[in-house]
């Protein structure tokens, strides 16, 4: 994986991109990075300026249900002990 940009650095193409005076792709060989690099920084500074609301609702919902998600399996896992523990105290009780 590459080696993750400053965030000074980003904030800086951010603002040249955003000023609309070049072209995005020639921004960012200017900058040396990918146009698909320069999309997500914008979209992310989009959304932390509050530009679109919609994706950081959506976005914060994304993480609820990571979240929700991470607590499930969690609880499965401890069900599962559970019912292995009941199974072999169990196992005693009711000797067959």
């Amino acid at each position: 994986m590459p080696k993750p940009y400053p965030e000074e650095f980003r904030r800086d193409v951010v603002a040249v991109a955003r000023k609309g005076q070049a072209p995005l792709s020639r921004i960012a060989k200017d900058f040396g990075i990918s146009q698909g690099c320069l999309h997500n920084w914008l979209r992310k500074a989009d959304i932390e300026d509050g530009n679109r609301p919609e994706e950081a609702a959506a976005q914060s919902e994304s993480v609820e249900l990571r979240e929700a998600r991470k607590r499930i399996k969690l609880l499965e896992q401890e069900a599962e002990v559970m019912r292995r523990a009941v199974a072999y105290l169990s196992r005693d009780v009711n000797p067959k």
